[in-house]
């Protein structure tokens, strides 16, 4: 389905952009996280990052073009796809944008209903940013800067959640900062009041209290301008007091630009071996373009020597006492509440088991792993054979819309991966062209940069089929919830030594249990147990995966 892109506001000040650079043309394939083009704001050129995936089909605004915030800026589909409907949906609000420019030069010279607060000289309030195209609200994951802290152009102010994931924001600005208006772990709308930055020792009193979100704050008259730039140290920090914030001092996140996060991912190299040269050690784009495996070294044993800070002590509770612990929900967890309910509540699920003999693929995976320098697991061997099957059986790689159903000849497994805030899903592009030691390799980086938050948005997208594996913590049968717009999820148990018949005999063996939860609207039972008797087959006689 074809979705709008919109010029976004890349700044707390920004109203309108122009397109300096298309890096993307019509016809190309867009991936999420892709640039697609190089916006200049009020304040900067700025890499606009795709938040979809599939073909760019159509360019609103041609490069050196200006455009106010919210017009059309492309169109992402798939190829082919109608998008006559969208265009002639954008004509109306197109051809009104000159009245509604005049209209609002006029309710701008007017007196606003709710006069903001005036600005003291030099003082810039800064509001919660729309980071992607269908931002609403952000969460503040993490505030990089404190209450009096020196802030330059350029640095980074904060980690925001967004609903597409976490992303870094940059200032605009420079000064002090003078008071944050949303603390770690809060949620707020876009143009809500973020922070304050200026002078050092600006009376800020009465600012917050009198903001509007979404209208700027007055700028302050001429004979006020003495009398608010005059020291007001004590109204100051009465007023940061509540709000102070004490940056991350563990020293584990790792500060990169968009830009170098994407080459690198391109080239392979991985930024904790990157070491930066931009501000508080930033990396930029040079950094990965002269970035040399030789350099990684001091680095890497150093990282490797680090280790994670204790987990604070629970308080002690006296035996015959109620006591409770409220968790404020973070973006990720809402997140998976409403996309796993929604999966729950609009597919019909429904289970199908079976029980596979893993004697040959436990023998087959010690001989495998003789071989120097490869360690194959047999999640590993279950990926590889849930490719190959899906090659075989392509309903269960679909996906389910209100007008047709998607079969995906293509296999791109998601690999459920359980992290400290819930759970992300890293996908393996082309799964079935990928070697067993290719699997083992990529699911342990993927795995290991999810733990750590360094996973980009385009690696948890584009999944057709998802694996969840629980066997290592003893699971033996479990059902998942379907990871949408997949139509179908394998839970994996773990392997048990336990009594089977064998031509007759009771003999020892080892069996695993095999859960597929199924979308009814995609699959029916019988498509569903082929696909699992096929998977059987590939993991109870393993030499078949290699041929």
């Amino acid at each position: 389905m074809a979705i709008k892109v919109t010029m976004p506001r890349l700044s707390d000040t920004m109203t309108e952009g122009t397109v300096a650079t298309w890096l993307k043309k019509v016809g190309d394939k867009v991936s999420e996280g892709d640039i697609l083009a190089e916006i200049e704001t009020d304040k900067a050129t700025m890499e606009f990052e795709s938040f979809n995936e599939g073909t760019l089909l159509h360019i609103g605004i041609a490069e050196g073009e200006t455009a106010p915030v919210d017009s059309l800026l492309a169109i992402i589909g798939n190829e082919g796809e109608d998008i006559s409907a969208l265009l002639a949906g954008d004509a109306a609000p197109a051809a009104a944008a000159p009245a509604a420019v005049e209209t609002k030069k006029e309710e701008t010279a007017a007196p606003a209903a709710k006069p903001a607060a005036a600005l003291p000289a030099g003082v810039i309030v800064v509001t919660m940013p729309r980071l992607s195209d269908t931002m609403t609200e952000g969460t503040v994951a993490t505030w990089l800067k404190k209450v009096g802290d020196k802030v330059s152009e350029g640095d980074i102010l904060a980690e925001i959640e967004t609903d597409k994931a976490t992303m870094e924001f940059e200032s605009f600005n420079e000064g002090t900062l003078l008071y944050i208006g949303i603390q770690e772990g809060n949620t707020a709308p876009v143009d809500s009041l973020l922070a304050i930055i200026g002078p050092a020792g600006t009376d800020i009193s009465g600012i917050a209290d009198g903001f509007v979100a979404g209208a700027a704050p007055q700028a302050a008259a001429p004979a006020e301008e003495a009398k608010a730039a005059a020291p007001a140290q004590a109204a100051a920090a009465a007023a940061a007091a509540p709000v102070a914030q004490e940056a991350p001092a563990d020293g584990g996140r790792i500060l990169a630009s968009p830009l170098a996060k994407k080459i690198a991912s391109d080239k392979g190299i991985q930024l904790s071996q990157v070491k930066g040269s931009g501000e508080n050690g930033r990396i930029v784009k040079s950094d990965i373009e002269n970035f040399t495996p030789a350099a990684a070294a001091p680095q890497a044993a150093a990282a490797k020597a680090e280790t994670a800070a204790a987990p604070a002590a629970k308080p002690y509770v006296p035996a015959g006492e109620i006591a409770t612990e409220e968790i404020k929900n973070s973006q990720m967890r809402k997140i998976i509440a409403k996309r796993l309910s929604e999966s729950l509540f609009t597919a019909p699920h429904y289970n199908l088991v079976i029980e596979v003999s893993m004697d040959e693929a436990m023998k087959s995976r010690a001989t495998i792993n003789t071989v120097p320098d490869t360690k194959v697991s047999f999640n590993d061997m279950v990926i590889k054979a849930s490719a190959l099957a899906l090659k075989k059986h392509p309903k269960i790689n679909s996906q389910w819309s209100a007008d047709a159903i998607t079969i995906n000849y293509h296999v791109n497994i998601g690999v459920a991966v359980a992290v400290e805030d819930g759970l992300v899903v890293p996908v393996l592009p082309f799964t079935d062209g990928m070697s067993l030691s290719q699997i083992g390799a990529s699911v342990r980086d993927l795995a290991g940069r999810a733990k750590s938050k360094k996973l980009l948005p385009s690696e948890m997208e584009g999944s057709t089929f998802t694996i969840s594996n629980l066997g290592m913590f003893g699971i033996t049968e479990f059902n998942s919830i379907i990871n949408q717009p997949n139509s179908a999820i394998l839970s994996v148990g773990a392997i048990v030594e336990k009594p089977v018949v064998k031509n007759g005999q009771i003999v020892v063996g080892n069996t695993m249990m095999l859960s597929l939860a199924c979308d009814h609207r995609t699959i029916d039972g019988a498509t569903g147990a082929q696909f699992l008797q096929t998977l059987k087959q590939y993991i109870e006689n393993p030499v078949t995966m290699l041929a």
